[in-house]
């Protein structure tokens, strides 16, 4: 039996170990370069030269371990926006969105105020010239009457989360534009997801269709409650639209005792 100090046996194992790993990482240029030995007692010295051929790194394919080395994309708007799990989140994205912007400049953010709870969500158009200078929707006249309504049906303020469909205020309170709330819409879909409200009244046309994706009246969407993301849905007059014309203010009473009612009905706290 050939002894493992060998030389020639020494080569073999070098070889084959070679072999090995060039069919796991790639083929390898090698040199072998050796030596004839002194005595018989010395055996001849062996140097290998590996020069890889191969890019390919080496891979553990263990899953808990390999990690890919790719650059992380970048999130798209709709991934933020979806990712935001409180309203201040949400809130902090509105900050930098440059979309949600109005031709007019320097506006201030209009959020949305009110029970981050509510059982009752009520979204306008857009802000006014109060709203945007306080950061606040509903705080001028029309917001007076509007809280004057809510507390005849007994909701405070505070029972209920306001918001608009717009978050910037648009020049010389112009109704929004399609492209505007379009580009708005996302981040109110993700708001009411978060107040999570049994019921949504609608002040204003342009509020109304926005979210029911449909072209009609403000005549023809009253008086009934639309399905909507699991909730319902209610449309009445914009509060400004009665201070300019006292002959709504009988129909809005109507519409928003049947609010009440159906609040009570569907368990809705206060």
């Amino acid at each position: 039996m050939m002894s493992e100090t060998n030389p020639q046996n020494l080569i073999e194992r070098a070889q084959k170990l070679l072999k090995q790993q060039s069919d796991l990482f790639g083929p390898f240029n090698v040199d072998i370069v050796s030596t004839t030995p002194d005595s018989e007692k010395s055996p001849a010295s062996v140097n290998v030269q590996v020069n890889p051929m191969s890019n390919k790194p080496e891979v553990n394919e263990d899953p808990e371990i390999y990690q890919p080395d790719e650059e992380a994309k970048p999130k798209s708007k709709l991934e933020l926006i979806s990712q935001s799990s409180t309203l201040e989140e949400l809130r902090a994205l509105c900050e930098q969105a440059e979309e949600l912007r109005t031709d007019l400049e320097n506006t201030n953010l209009v959020f949305g105020v009110g029970n981050p709870s509510a059982d009752l969500m009520i979204i306008g158009e857009a802000p006014g010239m109060n709203e945007d200078v306080q950061g606040e929707p509903f705080v001028g006249q029309a917001g007076q009457l509007l809280d004057k309504i809510m507390k005849a049906i007994d909701f405070d303020r505070s029972d209920i989360y306001i918001a608009n469909i717009l978050k910037h205020r648009p020049p010389n309170n112009r109704d929004p534009k399609p492209e505007e709330r379009e580009r708005s819409l996302p981040y109110l879909l993700r708001q009411i997801e978060l107040v999570n409200p049994k019921l949504i009244l609608c002040v204003g046309r342009v509020s109304a269709t926005t979210l029911l994706g449909k072209d009609d009246s403000l005549k023809n969407l009253r008086k009934k409650f639309h399905p909507f993301l699991e909730r319902e849905l209610m449309a009445t007059y914009h509060p400004a639209a009665l201070l300019r014309n006292e002959k709504w203010k009988r129909p809005t009473w109507e519409d928003v005792q049947m609010l009440r009612d159906r609040y009570n009905a569907l368990g809705g706290k206060p």
